[in-house]
């Protein structure tokens, strides 16, 4: 399951951290799409399940748009990552970019460190970074670390890493996405 942002949005939902509204895994067709763009209101981010590097993300303001960009992203995700997976999360924007750092053993014991601010982007790719971030205080940086901790301990994860959270103009957090180097248990989700 390394890097499939699908599946780490069910993890998260799983634990109890918020993720932003979308699909609950991978969209099968374009009909589908349109149904869960409906329901979560546009405008939506297509996505890759699998994908990085600012790569294999494409916006849609409404049905016709998705229409358009629909074949692309399939084509654009099996060319890049070998998959033709998608998924569809609600744009959200203006929102900024807070990630968590995270140290965890092979005993289960998972710290947070603190957090990067990464809002400065260019096409979804990180190109200023900054800590601490100057909108995260006291209150919200345990808040994130706790959905950090939750999330890697979840996974039964091990070593250092970065789970990835926007916060929307009210202050509120959503799970963004874990580093590739997430590694997933799928028995805990069978529990």
């Amino acid at each position: 399951m390394t890097g499939n942002k699908s599946r780490c949005r069910e993890v998260a939902s799983y634990t109890g951290v918020p993720v932003i509204p979308g699909s609950k895994g991978v969209v099968n067709d374009l009909d589908e799409a349109k149904a869960v763009a409906e329901e979560i209101g546009y405008p939506v981010l297509v996505k890759s399940a699998f994908g990085g590097g600012g790569r294999g993300i494409r916006e849609a303001k409404d049905d016709r748009q998705l229409e358009d960009i629909w074949s692309l992203a399939l084509s654009e995700a099996k060319g890049s990552f070998g998959r033709a997976s998608l998924y569809l999360e609600k744009l959200i924007k203006p929102a900024r970019h807070i990630e968590m750092q995270i140290l965890a053993d092979k005993y289960g014991k998972v710290l947070y460190l603190g957090e990067r601010e990464c809002s400065i982007q260019r096409r979804h790719q990180k190109l200023i970074e900054i800590t601490p971030s100057p909108v995260v205080n006291e209150t919200d940086r345990e808040k994130l670390g706790e959905f950090a901790v939750k999330i890697a301990k979840a996974v039964s994860y091990t070593n250092a890493g970065t789970v990835e959270f926007l916060r929307d103009e009210a202050g509120r957090f959503y799970l963004w996405r874990s580093t590739p180097g997430f590694r997933w248990n799928i028995q805990l989700l069978k529990r």
